[in-house]
């Protein structure tokens, strides 16, 4: 599996495109809200020849939605959150404008990730864990073969997602986090939805707040 990053918007939202042999491909978290980012999201995908099919939230917090009606009208794929994030996407609307992003296309899902299930692409499957927290219906997406989490904003290079935002639970967060993904391989590469890559091991041996 070949996991592509961008960084978009004034969050610095790190946006994963990720795909395989077959040339299949699903895009995760597209935080791309002016055009020229969507121009180089979708410039990476002609050039590389992918064909996107399906569009999958860890989260449905505002920077990590902005490109989510692009997606969907550009490649016309389906769309799956996990439904304790529904209420979180729902709210986005009534805040977007306040934020910066009075241009925000709301987008609804056309299904849903559960925990335990997996998300399929060409020859590539990924384990949908459950990780409550920093929203109430987090997930992050592992591939065991590469030993690859796609995590959202859960665990950072020496920091975890904040819990102050309505849905957020620190205690929530930090069982997640030790319950779900400490018990992964100490070389599993974590792809956050900000920051660089990490692994789970320098986490569970220098992250302050899982100490």
């Amino acid at each position: 599996m070949t996991v592509a990053g961008f960084t978009f918007n004034p969050f610095a939202e790190n946006t994963y495109l990720l795909s395989d042999e077959t040339g299949e491909a699903i895009i995760v978290d597209p935080g791309c809200y002016e055009p020229a980012e969507q121009q180089a999201l979708r410039q990476y995908i002609d050039d590389h020849q992918l064909r996107v099919v399906l569009l999958v939230n860890t989260h449905a917090h505002i920077d990590h939605v902005l490109g989510n009606q692009f997606v969907i009208d550009t490649y016309k794929v389906p769309y799956l959150l996990h439904e304790a994030d529904f209420a979180t996407l729902r709210a986005v609307p009534s805040y977007a404008a306040n934020y910066g992003f009075p241009g925000y296309q709301p987008a609804e899902p056309t299904g849903q990730l559960r925990a335990g299930e997996a998300v399929r692409f060409g020859n590539t499957e990924l384990q949908v864990r459950f990780v409550p927290g920093h929203a109430p219906g987090h997930v992050v997406l592992y591939h065991a073969p590469t030993s690859t989490v796609i995590g959202g904003d859960v665990l950072f290079q020496n920091s975890i997602g904040r819990t102050d935002l309505p849905g957020g639970d620190h205690a929530t967060l930090i069982a997640s986090i030790k319950s779900q993904l400490l018990p992964l391989p100490d070389d599993t590469v974590v792809y956050p939805g900000h920051g660089p890559a990490t692994t789970i091991g320098e986490e569970r041996r220098h992250n302050p707040f899982l100490q």
